[in-house]
């Protein structure tokens, strides 16, 4: 059961609880679909971090969404990314300029940029959507159990 009941507004169980405020919903879902979108970011890269984030937040709604990260190990650039997002979650006030040194191996400014405000927000999400409780069974897409 979530901790709060949901609203009348929004399409997915995650909406509907932040939906009771639909200029926060709207504005909220133009976010996502920009980072989504319009991002410089290779996709896949983005889903892979996604998926980490979420076993590493605990959200259950989103890590049945896709399960664990699939990539292969050796694939620097997303390992780098993924352990960033990971440290991100874990504690940010440890983040140092020596981890944007190791980012700008891989990354440009531009794409640092880019990637400091998707693990922003997609972990704003996952911890709105651990405290709210959503469960694996709200999950309509889910591609597993846990």
């Amino acid at each position: 059961m979530t901790t709060i009941p949901f609203s009348g507004n929004g399409t997915t169980h995650f909406e509907k609880l932040i939906g009771y405020n639909p200029a926060i919903l709207k504005s909220w879902n133009i976010l996502e679909d920009t980072l989504w979108k319009e991002s410089v970011l290779d996709k896949d890269m983005l889903e892979q971090i996604r998926r980490a984030m979420a076993f590493e937040n605990g959200c259950e709604y989103c890590m049945v969404k896709a399960g664990r990260p699939d990539f292969d190990a050796a694939q620097v650039k997303i390992s780098t990314a993924i352990a960033f997002a990971e440290l991100f979650c874990k504690d940010h006030r440890s983040i140092l300029p020596a981890h944007f040194d190791m980012l700008r191996e891989y990354f440009t400014d531009h794409e640092i940029s880019e990637l400091c405000a998707f693990i922003a927000f997609i972990n704003a999400s996952q911890k709105l959507g651990k405290i709210f409780n959503l469960s694996q069974y709200e999950q309509p897409d889910a591609a597993i159990t846990l």
